[in-house]
Formats: structure tokens, sequence, C-alpha cells
């Protein structure tokens, strides 16, 4: 206890600076998303399939190639039947990542335990050249 009350602000830099090593972990955990190159490696290798939570109206004005479009309000009662195999990683995507992070959510509750979000969504899909569809 003695070396604790003598030495403290040796313990409180060790501490801060274990928190500050520390700290780019915990904001990666909390930013977490696949990233493009990652989801086009699961949709070549492994059959992915991408599922675009956006409005009909975002989905026809830009998505990425071959993504089925059902709204994040409609996700729980129709991705089972856009989606048999549970099996097959399911990559939702929407404009910001931010709707297809709540996706995940309803998707792994559905029984999809490969569901993940594009982190960044289709912005960081066009800022990584990728195609995007038009319909």
């Amino acid at each position: 206890m003695k070396f604790i009350f003598d030495n403290w602000m040796l313990i409180s830099i060790a501490l801060a600076s274990g928190a500050l090593l520390l700290w780019p972990v915990i904001q990666g955990a909390a930013t977490a998303g696949l990233d493009p190159a990652g989801a086009v490696q699961l949709i070549n290798r492994e059959k992915g399939v991408v599922i675009d939570v956006c409005s009909p109206q975002e989905f026809a004005a830009g998505h990425v190639g071959g993504a089925r479009n059902i709204p994040l309000d409609d996700l729980e009662a129709k991705l089972a039947g856009a989606v048999k195999n549970k099996a097959l990683p399911l990559i939702l995507v929407c404009q910001s990542g931010a709707r297809s992070g709540r996706a995940v959510a309803i998707a792994k509750k559905l029984g999809y335990e490969q569901a993940q979000s594009l982190g960044g969504g289709l912005a960081a899909w066009k800022a990584a050249n990728l195609p995007v569809e038009k319909t």
C-alpha cells in the first residue's frame, strides 16, 4: 500500500498511457464493419448475398451490383423469403452504414449468423471505385 501512495503519479501515468494505447482498438470495435474489399471477397469466394436496406428510391438512385432491396422497416418480415440459406454470408448495405448496422442485429436475430454490415455503406463502396448499378 505504501508503494501505491509513494508512486501514485507514476501509476496514473502508466494507466493513462495504457488507456491511450487501447483507444484505437476500442474505437475500431465501435465503428466495425466489413470493408469494401472484404465484401467483394465474400461475394466472389463464398457466394455472399448483398441486401440493400435503403428505401426503394435510394436503391433506384444507386446500389451495389446484384444487391436485393429490402427496406429496413420490412427486413424482419421479408428477409427469410429473399435469402433462404442462412449459412450464406449476408452483407447488409445502406447509404452510410448506420441503418445496415441495425439490420445486422435483425438478421442475427432471425438466424443469419454470418450477417455483416458494409462499413461506411454505399459511400465507402463508391470511394473504393467499385461499380454501382442504377435502376
